[in-house]
């Protein structure tokens, strides 16, 4: 009688922490992600490697295993949109932080934009960021 009441009562505890654990993945949004630059400036020349985390706002925590599908670096800040450079995508070096190698080809504000998926998000995280090249 005891053993019964014992697995009852474990049943019950498992169901409302499965309940519990649903609840809490429900309300994410894919506005609460961004990217954002871990170096806001390099140096202009080739081979420079930019480093970007995902965050996830609502916990502060990086979001590792998303997946880039869109790159794109380009000077569109200072007006010159079509002066743009190839984006190679490098292993990050840290779970949540995404790399990227390009050239700058001259100083001035580029600006990388970036597409992802999150895992187990619904729609795609959108990010616009603006770095500075120096001579």
């Amino acid at each position: 009688m005891k053993t019964s009441k014992l697995a009852g009562a474990m049943r019950a505890s498992l169901f409302a922490a499965a309940l519990g654990g649903v609840a809490t993945t429900a309300f994410a949004d894919i506005k609460d992600f961004k990217f954002e630059l871990i170096e806001p400036s390099v140096q202009a020349g080739p081979d420079k490697v930019i480093t970007v985390r995902l965050l996830n706002m609502k916990t502060g925590k990086p979001v590792p295993d998303a997946v880039i599908f869109a790159s794109r670096l380009d000077m569109a800040p200072d007006g010159m949109q079509e002066m743009a450079t190839k984006v190679v995508a490098m292993p990050g070096t840290e779970p949540g932080t995404y790399r990227f190698k390009a050239t700058f080809g001259m100083a001035g504000r580029w600006q990388l934009s970036l597409g992802a998926k999150v895992q187990g998000e619904t729609g795609s995280v959108e990010s616009k960021l603006v770095i500075t090249a120096q001579k």
